[in-house]
């Protein structure tokens, strides 16, 4: 074997491709707490993002944050923000995005009403780390930490999700296992090669357990999976209309707070959250909570004053 000399390797390294300089501008603007990396290459899509005066459209744009003068609308970057992560307990009624063409409430507008309300300081701007549909509830992450948002949002299909659900009617065991084992639902969206037909997808086994018994029944269902209202397509695909939605459990996080209001995440709890990105999986350390006990709980809420109940 021959031995590589000095002057051999000068060569290779010489041969090897040079790192690009400075760092992706969608993730400048998400360290510095201005929308997530995805909404982030959406501003420099739509011309609203300048480096050094000069206006970006190109996605692969590079920058030095700490050198160059980036802004946003007009607006001088002031560098990464201090990371923060909260726990959020969303009411129905809120639509978990940062604007709404509709004008409905967003999730937003929630901390900054509770925030209000509680006398709690909140002087970052947050995003929400995936979805929860308008008439859901429960369990929500916010931060302005943009790498790892987009980290979970990646490794959302290794990431158990924990919900309480109420079904119309009593399903059957048999109807039940079959969620177990996995049920096709529609992907909602049009098969481009079958014309009309819709797109189906069989949803991954599910752990699905009855929660509290009754005409009415709530059931507690861990998904890895985050499609579209699948929840609700679940149950219907076997016959059964979904009353309410409630998430109690993400990775290793477990629901401890009022009906709109928030907390923040303790750092053993983003370690996991970290955990969870990279798709290692994450012991909970608590119990998470039964129907029972949510019913019993007195909830308050943020700008609406509902008390939601089960």
């Amino acid at each position: 074997m021959k031995k590589i000399t000095s002057k051999a390797s000068k060569k290779l390294k010489a041969s090897e491709p040079e790192k690009p300089a400075g760092t992706r501008l969608q993730k400048i603007l998400a360290d510095a707490g201005i929308a997530s990396r995805r909404k982030a290459e959406e501003l420099i899509l739509e011309g609203r993002v300048q480096v050094n005066g000069t206006v970006i459209t190109e996605l692969g744009t590079r920058a030095d944050a700490a050198k160059d003068h980036v802004r946003v609308d007009g607006k001088l970057l002031q560098g990464p923000q201090e990371h923060r992560y909260f726990m959020v307990n969303k009411p129905r009624g809120y639509v978990t995005t940062m604007e709404d063409p509709e004008r409905r409430d967003t999730v937003v507008d929630l901390l900054k009403e509770s925030a209000r309300l509680s006398g709690k300081k909140l002087d970052v701007r947050l995003y929400p780390v995936g979805r929860l549909d308008y008439n859901s509830e429960g369990l929500l992450l916010m931060t302005n930490d943009g790498e790892l948002a987009n980290s979970l949002s990646k490794a959302a299909n290794s990431v158990e999700k924990t919900y309480l659900v109420k079904v119309a009617g009593r399903p059957t065991e048999d109807a039940v296992n079959q969620l177990r084992t996995g049920v096709m639902i529609d992907r909602g969206r049009l098969a481009e090669t079958r014309g009309e037909r819709r797109d189906r997808v069989l949803t991954a086994p599910a752990k699905v357990e009855l929660a509290r018994g009754g005409e009415n029944p709530w059931y507690e269902v861990t998904l890895t999976e985050g499609r579209n209202r699948q929840l609700r397509k679940m149950f219907e695909e076997i016959g059964h209309h979904v009353e309410k939605i409630r998430r109690i459990g993400y990775g290793a996080l477990v629901l401890d707070v009022p009906t709109g209001e928030f907390r923040e995440l303790t750092p053993g709890e983003v370690m996991a959250l970290g955990r969870a990105a990279a798709g290692k999986k994450v012991e909970r350390k608590h119990k998470l909570p039964d129907a029972a006990k949510l019913k019993q709980t007195g909830q308050k809420t943020g700008s609406r004053g509902a008390r939601p109940r089960f």
